[in-house]
């Protein structure tokens, strides 16, 4: 066959959707079995809906959206807060204008003020010791001796 194999598996899938889909015709018009008991209350029950749903059984819009004055209002108050932001940021020095090294002092002076409790310093230790027993356990075993015995 010189048919390439893509061609045969599109036509076999449109063959087959096809198919599938034709199976599915009678389900758009499904009849009612008028052997079955419940079959005049299944029935009464699809004509009562048969027109279900209509507009009129939507729920109502709860409140009306807003004027558009009364949007442009929204937007002018939050142009004039947004412009009294910009002007308070403006004010904050962001860089710092003096010696990086007299900054590092006083940052490290105002944490070494603060008191360490004897907890977090024992802590510390412990924690230092740990990385020094687990630096340890890392270190490579040493080589193995591959020569043969004689």
């Amino acid at each position: 066959m010189n048919a390439p194999i893509r061609k045969i598996a599109a036509t076999t899938a449109a063959v087959l959707l096809t198919g599938g889909l034709s199976a599915c015709v009678g389900l758009f018009d499904p009849a009612t079995d008028a052997t079955s008991p419940v079959a005049p209350r299944v029935q009464a029950l699809v004509d009562a809906n048969h027109e279900y749903p209509r507009w009129a059984d939507f729920p109502k819009v709860g409140e009306p959206l807003p004027a558009p004055v009364a949007i442009a209002a929204r937007v002018n108050t939050l142009r004039v807060t947004s412009g009294g932001l910009a002007g308070e940021v403006s004010r904050i020095d962001w860089q710092t204008t003096g010696d990086p090294a007299v900054f590092a002092a006083d940052v490290q002076s105002r944490v070494n003020a603060t008191p360490v409790a004897p907890v977090t310093a024992g802590t510390q230790a412990e924690m230092e010791e740990f990385v020094r027993r687990t630096r340890e356990r890392g270190r490579a075993p040493p080589p193995v001796d591959r020569r043969p015995v004689q």
